[in-house]
């Protein structure tokens, strides 16, 4: 079934979670699409199984916290970053629920965690001004960036290069292979002082690349050119909540939610808003995203919707 605007428009709650007692702060398909987990500000890890409809298993992680979950591609294990004690990444097994490797460097809060879509690297931004590159097999850094600001980070589909957000004015352009050389392609943006960037993400194309604010608008660029195509707003965000924002797995349809649990769909190419979605949510939705397989997608705020 291909994505259109009528389609878009008649998405539908199907069923909402009420697993956690505070914010959901991440989630993350699985790559065939099957099931879905959350990290919540409560300290819980829940897997949901996306084709019954229900959460499978629950985990804690009461000491560190828990935040910017991620799969990776080994069945049944996760990354994600750390909201108390400490600033260190944590490879968790779900099976057995026991650390693999922990992944300390960072000094402050890590706030970019992306996951290579090809194999076991991962980089991380933090707010001590650095991106890391590491591999899943060692502890150890395996490539640091300094910046001059806060980062956000993420993989090109096809795992060769990743793009920075710095300064919440420039984007740059590394190629994994020798990205000690620095960016092979920068582009800068007009620079926003009402806000400031909270994410970057590519399309499943490679051909975009979507920049999210905790303004009240959203950015698609080229990723070949660096020009801005569209500019897309008229959404609530009058608190500065980061919320997600995320492209359809087709590349075609561009979607964020708000701080009054509505969901805003526009249409990439054109730029036109084609579907104002209601999400019943009782506060922002700070998370959203498509299925990478299956024509649902969730969001989230402290309750968790599939549609």
């Amino acid at each position: 079934m291909k994505l259109t605007d009528s389609v878009l428009r008649s998405f539908r709650v199907a069923k909402v979670f009420r697993e956690n007692s505070d914010k959901i702060n991440c989630f993350d398909f699985s790559p065939n699409g099957e099931t879905v987990i959350s990290s919540s500000d409560d300290d819980s890890i829940v897997l949901y199984d996306c084709q019954e409809g229900k959460p499978k298993r629950t985990l804690y992680s009461k000491k560190y916290g828990v935040d910017l979950i991620r799969y990776t591609h080994a069945a049944n294990t996760v990354v994600y970053s750390s909201n108390k004690i400490d600033d260190t990444i944590r490879y968790l097994s779900l099976h057995d629920n026991k650390y693999i490797r922990y992944f300390p460097g960072h000094s402050k809060r890590v706030v970019a965690l992306s996951m290579s879509p090809v194999d076991d690297t991962f980089i991380s931004g933090s707010l001590d001004k650095t991106i890391r590159l590491w591999d899943l097999r060692s502890p150890n850094c395996q490539g640091l960036m300094h910046l001059q600001g806060k980062p956000v980070c993420s993989f090109d589909p096809e795992g060769l290069i990743f793009a920075a957000g710095v300064n919440s004015e420039m984007v740059k352009l590394y190629d994994l292979r020798s990205f000690d050389k620095g960016p092979f392609a920068t582009f800068k943006m007009q620079y926003d002082r009402t806000c400031e960037w909270t994410g970057l993400k590519f399309s499943n194309d490679g051909k975009l690349i979507l920049i999210s604010t905790n303004g009240s608008f959203i950015r698609l660029i080229d990723a070949f050119k660096g020009v801005v195509m569209h500019t897309f707003g008229g959404y609530a965000n009058s608190k500065a909540v980061t919320l997600e924002a995320s492209f359809t797995p087709d590349s075609q349809f561009i979607m964020i939610g708000s701080e009054d649990g509505k969901i805003h769909v526009w249409n990439g190419e054109s730029g036109i808003k084609v579907a104002v979605l209601d999400g019943k949510h009782t506060g922002p939705i700070t998370c959203l995203q498509f299925n990478p397989k299956f024509m649902t997608f969730a969001s989230a705020c402290s309750n968790m919707v599939c549609e």
